[in-house]
């Protein structure tokens, strides 16, 4: 029996079927379009949905979750008697973070002896991943909820995230790349590669011109963190496009043919709203997140 709960938001793109066969709770970010409103529910059927919107010219908009949300998800998860950690994404990225924390502190002023723990991941969509994997792996070892919530503080900033953008107007539309300026308005071809910096931020490192040097660069980018990457483990990405990302996977095995795992993901809602179609990541441990 697991000796705390460990719970995340749909903004870690878990398939909905690892999360349950893993016993970990999420609680789902909302998207708009055309005036619908849809559940981020982790789902292939949703991601289709979202990604086919796209492509036809529709803009969607995403929500942060509220304090109340997060409040009635937490009280619901601490009502089994165990203490509680959660990892949502990087709170530079969504205020959500922020309604979260508020959330905790009103659990815990009403319910004193609540142990209630709120990683401060850093992490976003596959990064986030990465690391929920290793706080599931901590707690199914025996870990406590204490000592998983202290690894997750120390190590979310060890997970290198790099991206490849492969349309500027959705990051010109999302506002959510801090150095927008230096790439937007200069040519179509330009595919900004982009990393997560310590403070959570997206901050665009390179511009390629074209995609397939694009790709070059993302890869010669990681092997410079990680070298030959022996026994390390990947995740690699994709926005939508699942023959791209199996090319993508493939090129990433050629390129690190002694790592431990190469796991393939899709990109869900929220993240996609602001990079579009055509995006491709690659995350990994490592000892220091750089450009």
């Amino acid at each position: 029996m697991d000796q705390f709960i460990l719970a995340t938001a749909s903004t870690c793109d878990m398939d909905a079927g690892w999360l349950d066969e893993h016993n970990i709770p999420f609680i789902s970010y909302t998207f708009e379009i055309d005036g619908q409103v849809y559940q981020d529910d982790c789902r292939e059927d949703t991601k289709r949905l979202f990604y086919q919107a796209m492509r036809e010219g529709k803009t969607p908009n995403t929500s942060q979750i509220t304090t109340y949300a997060y409040y009635d998800f937490f009280k619901k998860l601490l009502k089994e008697g165990k203490p509680v950690v959660f990892a949502d994404m990087d709170r530079a990225i969504s205020n959500s973070f922020a309604n979260s924390l508020a959330a905790a502190e009103q659990i815990r002023e009403k319910y004193p002896d609540a142990q209630l723990y709120i990683i401060d991941t850093r992490c976003i969509t596959m990064g986030l991943s990465l690391l929920l994997k290793k706080l599931c792996e901590m707690r199914d070892n025996g870990a406590s909820a204490e000592e998983t919530y202290r690894w997750g503080e120390e190590n979310g900033r060890k997970v290198a995230h790099r991206f490849l953008v492969d349309d500027l107007q959705w990051l010109r539309k999302g506002g959510r790349l801090s150095n927008a300026s230096a790439i937007v308005g200069t040519l179509l071809s330009i595919k900004p590669l982009i990393y997560l910096p310590d403070d959570g931020t997206l901050v665009a490192y390179e511009k390629a011109h074209g995609k397939k040097k694009g790709i070059r660069e993302l890869l010669d980018s990681a092997a410079k963190d990680v070298r030959d990457g022996k026994g390390m483990e990947f995740i690699v990405g994709h926005s939508g496009s699942p023959a791209e990302g199996a090319e993508w996977k493939a090129l990433v095995a050629e390129r690190f043919p002694e790592a431990a795992s190469i796991d393939l993901m899709e990109l869900g809602p929220v993240i996609g709203a602001h990079v579009g179609p055509g995006f491709l990541s690659i995350v990994y441990f490592t000892d220091e997140r750089k450009a």
